[in-house]
């Protein structure tokens, strides 16, 4: 999760790659510039498609692509500028890579995916060698028992399950003061246009390694702000979902209301393609569709009545001076842009958010830890105490306050909770998406994704500049960042968002626009800024 405005305001009553620690995570050089060329990959920027072309005429075998992406791990990841975006390899991948080999010499294709390496976030379940901990210690020893659906979806789709991501631990939902992208497990993950600057959180590992090029694609979660975020300051696209177009089964929680996975890409195209694979077509669901890809549309603007969600904007020059622009892009292609749109009663969201997760996460938690056998924990209380007992490496840049208060909650039978639920729906809802998009007539709303990435800092922790994460990540309503410049070499996304299950019209609007302004870029892995 990202660094919430809540967590500022609210009180609450009552075996892998890149194990190193925070304190050496962090940079002390003032050099602007690498002496290496990090983009001399023959992958580098490669979509899918390129990758298919490759297999297809035999130029390259899925074995050999997965072999240059762990080579590519091994040198940027663990040694080079050390990211730490990936906290464990799969050892099964050359396995899988040649077996989707031997299928495509029979003659079987399974989709797009086929033989293609994702990276997904270390709070997915595989039931396979790989562990499963959130980026947590406590959470190392028997792997989990099964696959979650969607990396059952992955397998069966032919996709080469490369490894698991670094993330900030617990999905950034352990302390007020985290550093995003820092987990005791997997150390600090490093921004890598700017490896001092944070990668923001909590999906940090999937957005560096996908914008790094250490993958095709990948896969985040998000609660608030956990694939968009990390999307936007990593300069690649991002969607998360409606609440239930993806299943949530097999992922560690946080809140069963607001929480999701989704695509993380360095294109829509892309992005778009993994998103109808994965969803829950079978759900009963008649919006769910099959194939995303077909609202790709060069010409989606022309028409398109697009709302400015103004709350989110404001927080830095350089950022509003990009959003200028990007508005002016919008209505260049024929879209009818309606401002100064702002949303009524927002200063409630956040404590009611908040109430609304520490009662979720601690009974959708610990209904999680049932489903693990073989691990030191087996429930929050068994969690807290274990931070306790390990707290030089668990607690040695923040505490454990929000575990500590989602302790003292009384479960969902809980009036307080009931109220808060229903209340922060209605005004995200209601009284808040839908109202906008009813009174203007709305094909989407549009914000800020993210300001430029902040410098990593432990001790005081994140200092989030700003965004606008959280109308449709409470609403449970989709968004899709899309790469639209940078700020001093940082990169900055623009959201689009809209009601529930409207994918189809944020995915052709977000390509239309990633097609005429061509914003992403790959990392140049700057040390330092200045």
């Amino acid at each position: 999760m990202q660094r919430r405005n809540f967590f500022k305001t609210a009180a609450i009553g009552g075996g892998s790659l890149a194990l190193t620690p925070l304190s050496s995570c962090i940079q002390s050089n003032t050099s602007t510039s690498t002496t290496t060329d990090y983009s001399d990959f023959e992958l580098n920027e490669l979509s899918i498609a390129g990758l298919q072309k490759k297999m297809s005429s035999g130029a390259l075998t899925s074995e050999e692509i997965t072999r240059k992406y762990l080579s590519r791990i091994e040198g940027i990841d663990k040694k080079g500028p050390k990211l730490h975006a990936v906290i464990e390899v799969n050892p099964d991948a050359l396995a899988i890579a040649r077996q989707m080999d031997v299928e495509r010499k029979s003659g079987k294709i399974r989709g797009p995916l086929h033989g293609i390496p994702v990276l997904i976030k270390d709070n997915i379940d595989t039931g396979d060698k790989m562990q499963t901990t959130a980026g947590s210690n406590a959470l190392i020893g028997s792997p989990a028992p099964d696959d979650a659906v969607i990396a059952g979806k992955l397998r069966n789709a032919g996709a080469v399950l490369l490894g698991k991501t670094n993330l900030s631990e617990w999905a950034n939902f352990r302390s007020t003061r985290s550093s995003s992208g820092w987990s005791g497990r997997g150390g600090q993950v490093r921004n890598a246009y700017c490896t001092d600057r944070s990668p923001c959180g909590s999906s940090s590992g999937t957005g560096v390694a996908v914008s790094a090029n250490l993958c095709a694609l990948g896969i985040g979660t998000e609660t608030d702000g956990s694939i968009v975020c990390p999307s936007g300051i990593n300069g690649i696209v991002g969607i998360k979902p409606t609440v239930g177009l993806w299943s949530r089964d097999g992922i560690i929680p946080i809140s069963h209301s607001q929480d999701t996975a989704g695509p993380m890409a360095r294109t829509v195209t892309d992005a778009a393609i993994l998103l109808g694979l994965l969803a829950e077509k079978d759900s009963g669901n008649g919006k769910i569709v099959d194939d995303y890809t077909k609202f790709l549309d060069t010409g989606g603007l022309k028409n398109a009545r697009i709302g400015i969600a103004s709350d989110f904007f404001g927080f830095h020059s350089e950022v509003e001076k990009l959003m200028k622009d990007a508005i002016q892009t919008l209505k260049n292609n024929g879209a009818v842009i309606i401002e100064n749109l702002k949303f009524d009663n927002r200063t409630e969201w956040g404590n009611l958010e908040l109430q609304v997760l520490i009662s979720e996460f601690k009974t959708d938690l610990n209904a999680y830890l049932k489903t693990r056998t073989g691990l030191k924990v087996q429930t929050l209380t068994d969690l807290i105490e274990f931070n306790k007992k390990n707290a030089d490496t668990e607690l040695q840049w923040f505490g454990q306050e929000t575990f500590e208060d989602t302790e003292k909650t009384n479960g969902l039978n809980d009036p307080v909770y009931l109220k808060a639920l229903a209340r922060v729906k209605e005004l995200t809802r209601e009284k808040g998406i839908d109202l906008l998009m009813d009174q203007h007539q709305l094909d989407a709303l549009v914000a800020p994704t993210n300001g430029p990435a902040w410098t990593i800092d432990p001790v005081n922790g994140d200092h989030f500049g700003g965004g606008s994460s959280e109308p449709a990540a409470i609403a449970g309503y989709p968004a899709i960042t899309v790469p639209s410049g940078f700020v001093h070499g940082l990169p900055v996304g623009i959201s689009f968002f809209g009601r529930a299950w409207s994918e189809p019209t944020l995915i052709k609007l977000a390509y239309a626009y990633e097609q005429v302004s061509k914003h992403r870029k790959a990392p140049w892995f700057m040390k330092t800024i200045g």
